[in-house]
């Protein structure tokens, strides 16, 4: 099987080469593209280094059977023709083709099926904290349906990418050493700071961000579930947490929830307030599952529940996720006779 990776030099492209060697994905020769500033540069994959090509507008991805492309919006809307016209499959992790509905949102844990049914070659990877938020959600609607979520995110500087990641690291040096810090990436300093804006604002006061997750997670989930997110950048390097509070049509005691993440599948379990137990970012960098706790009843309402979640935004956020789409694919394709 070839397999491509299209923008191996970000963050997304460097975790794609990780995930695939740790889980010994079925992999007979890796190509890597990258622009004509990356061209050239060399990567090691399972002890091979590999050169990177430029991609082209041209028949490279003929015997391609499945390209992860992380380059961004543009790149994935420039490039999917020439990517799929011979029959690769795109797994894109862009913004480009979420919500066109002739391209498949999947979540493994939630929606796998709809991978299957892909008219134009692509399949779309969601935004990282949707993918987050809807792998816990669907451990809920396992048991009842849900009516209404209200989330406020608490975003990494991975979310922005390497750079960001670094700007960040930046900061707080240069703040130590009583320098000005430099501002880049984010619209302020995020060092020693929170900022209630990720990505532009829409005309009814969401951002982009809030809204991808109001319509994508309906889109996950085949539900008329109404979703109100508040987005926010806080300064940690990397993995994303969620304050998520739900109404399900029937009231769930903690212990029901409990049991019910305790058995879904991408979900672990840290929820022991007795021994302050709980999911935090600084631990679970690195790590694949969607972590929950601090789960307990809304005060506010009779069929409500609260809970925390953190989950690493470049692996199941991004990485992962798309690695085990294909996986999902390779295990449900039918082999050609």
């Amino acid at each position: 099987m070839k397999i491509a990776i299209v923008g191996t030099s970000g963050a997304v492209g460097q975790e794609l080469l990780r995930v695939l060697e740790e889980r010994h994905f079925p992999v007979d020769e890796l190509v890597l593209f990258g622009s004509s500033r990356s061209a050239g540069t060399s990567y090691v994959f399972r002890g091979k280094s590999i050169t990177v090509k430029e991609l082209r507008h041209n028949d490279d991805f003929k015997d391609i059977t499945i390209a992860f492309v992380s380059a961004g919006g543009g790149t994935s809307l420039e490039y999917a023709e020439t990517i799929t016209k011979h029959g690769t499959i795109m797994i894109d992790n862009s913004s480009a083709f979420r919500m066109d509905d002739d391209v498949p949102l999947v979540v493994p844990e939630v929606n796998a099926k709809d991978a299957l049914n892909r008219p134009r070659g692509i399949i779309a990877n969601p935004n990282c904290t949707t993918t987050q938020m809807v792998v816990a959600l669907q451990a809920i609607a396992n048991i009842t349906p849900i009516k209404r979520v209200h989330v406020a995110t608490y975003q990494a500087a991975s979310g922005a990418g390497a750079a960001a990641m670094q700007e960040l690291e930046n900061q707080y040096k240069q703040l130590i050493n009583g320098e000005e810090p430099t501002v880049s990436k984010f619209a302020y300093q995020l060092a020693y700071n929170l900022i209630p804006q990720v990505d532009i604002f829409t005309e009814n006061g969401y951002t982009k961000e809030e809204m991808k997750m109001y319509n994508e997670t309906r889109k996950i989930m085949h539900s008329d579930i109404q979703v109100s997110a508040t987005c926010v950048r806080v300064p940690v390097m990397r993995a994303h947490s969620e304050a998520i509070w739900v109404e399900t049509e029937r009231p769930l005691s903690v212990e029901e929830a409990r049991e019910a993440f305790r058995n879904a599948e991408g979900v672990e379990l840290i929820d022991n307030p007795a021994e302050k137990a709980y999911p935090m970012p600084l631990n679970l960098a690195g790590t694949d599952p969607v972590y929950v706790g601090r789960i307990r009843k809304d005060l506010t309402n009779e069929n409500g529940l609260s809970f925390w979640t953190v989950s690493d935004q470049i692996r199941k956020g991004a990485a992962l996720n798309a690695i085990q789409i294909a996986e999902y694919l390779i295990k449900n394709t039918p082999a050609k006779q």
